[in-house]
């Protein structure tokens, strides 16, 4: 939101007016202290359409593609040794995503008030990951901030490829399906009742896949309308569910072990998990809180648990392949590599292997699965189009027949 203010400056006393845009009018009056100003007034503007965006959830919000490229333009603008409070004043100040730019902006008052970056960014857990925070927070301790922003930056590129690649893969199947739905829906809505009639009216007897299509028919044309309010009740009910600890284990769960793509979402979380640990204990940050930080981002409560318990383990003296091995989700491969590299004193290099050998193995399965999906795809319309078709010209055919 955009607010108006009259200040004077707590040195000389001097007045200010100005605006300043923030989430709301506290955080406003306190980006203005940290500047040195006592604000005398403050009111907001109307600025309606980041208002919107700041109270939808959907908004809150940033995109890994924004961080991909906020943190590229970080490293590079560390490794020019501009001053951190520079340059997050200079990136609020180019950035387009309103939501993004209005964290930089508070980022950068907190740093002027003499908070460490990681402190700062730490405020923002819809933008910067508890994973993200802990690696900055490695780089300031170590003074290799560019680095790990450059880190950063290449492993969000790493992890926008692959949620790319499977969206795109399972794009395409969807799309086709929801169209055949459609056409489908309305022929039997528009189309089969009109048929249906001339049918009836000649009061043959009918095979019994044509009285199936007809039944079909009749249903969506005297109950569609309440079957459409249903499908979106338990659409909401289900997303509110899956929103639960215990919904979305249950749905996590589900995804796992279903055919063909169950393989593909634990290669995914496989890959995730091998990279933010490679990546964070590469940077210094200890196997504890590399789990911990990985527990947040992964994605999966099945796989966040398990972070979660391999942490504790830890922490009562255990090896990190001593904590994964009573878990059968982690494949017995990735245990004995980093036992192999816990012996070796390399686990940060076997956890790269192990990161690169499955996301290979996932785009192959992504490839495999859009090989099969698509020749299946084209037999299972066909023939659904084609019992249509039966169900309605057979008996108009016959009808013909017995006429002439």
């Amino acid at each position: 939101m955009l607010f108006k203010y009259k200040a004077v400056t707590q040195k000389r006393g001097k007045e200010q007016k100005g605006t300043i845009e923030a989430i709301n009018q506290e955080v406003a009056v306190a980006a203005l202290q940290r500047r040195g100003l006592v604000v005398s007034e403050i009111e907001s503007v109307d600025n309606g359409g980041l208002a919107l965006q700041m109270q939808l959830p959907v908004f809150n919000q940033v995109g890994i593609k924004d961080r991909v490229v906020l943190s590229r333009q970080l490293s590079n603008l560390f490794e020019a040794q501009v001053s951190a409070m520079r340059i997050f004043s200079l990136l609020a100040e180019e950035l387009e995503n309103d939501q993004l730019r209005l964290i930089l902006q508070q980022v950068s008052g907190d740093i002027k008030g003499g908070l460490p970056i990681s402190k700062a960014l730490e405020k923002h857990p819809n933008a910067f990951s508890s994973f993200y925070v802990n690696m900055v927070k490695a780089g300031e301790e170590s003074g290799r901030l560019d680095e790990v922003f450059t880190y950063l930056a290449d492993y969000l590129e790493r992890s926008y490829d692959l949620i790319s690649k499977a969206r795109h893969a399972l794009f395409y199947p969807m799309l086709v399906v929801a169209v055949f739905l459609i056409i489908m829906i309305g022929m039997f809505t528009f189309v089969v009742p009109e048929i249906t009639e001339i049918i009836v009216q000649a009061e043959q007897d009918l095979p019994i896949y044509t009285r199936v299509v007809m039944a079909i028919s009749d249903f969506l044309v005297e109950y569609g309308v309440l079957l459409a309010s249903g499908v979106v009740v338990a659409g909401i009910v289900f997303l509110r569910w899956i929103t639960t600890t215990k919904g979305k284990r249950a749905w996590d769960r589900f995804k796992m072990n279903m055919p063909l793509v169950g393989d593909l979402y634990r290669k995914l979380y496989l890959s995730r998990i091998s990279d933010n640990m490679s990546t964070m204990i590469s940077s210094g940050i200890s196997i504890v809180t590399g789990l911990e930080s990985t527990a947040d981002v992964v994605g999966n409560e099945i796989y966040r648990e398990i972070l979660i318990d391999s942490a504790d383990a830890i922490r009562g003296g255990q090896t990190l392949s001593a904590a994964f091995y009573f878990h059968e989700e982690i494949p017995g491969v990735m245990t004995q590599m980093i036992l192999v590299g816990e012996e070796s004193g390399s686990v940060a290099e076997v956890l790269s292997t192990l990161s690169r050998f499955y996301r290979r193995e996932f785009s192959t399965a992504v490839d495999t699965m859009i090989g099969l999906i698509e020749p299946l795809l084209i037999i299972l319309l066909g023939l659904g189009v084609g019992i249509l078709l039966v169900s309605i010209l057979i008996p108009i055919y016959d009808i013909t027949t017995t006429t002439f």
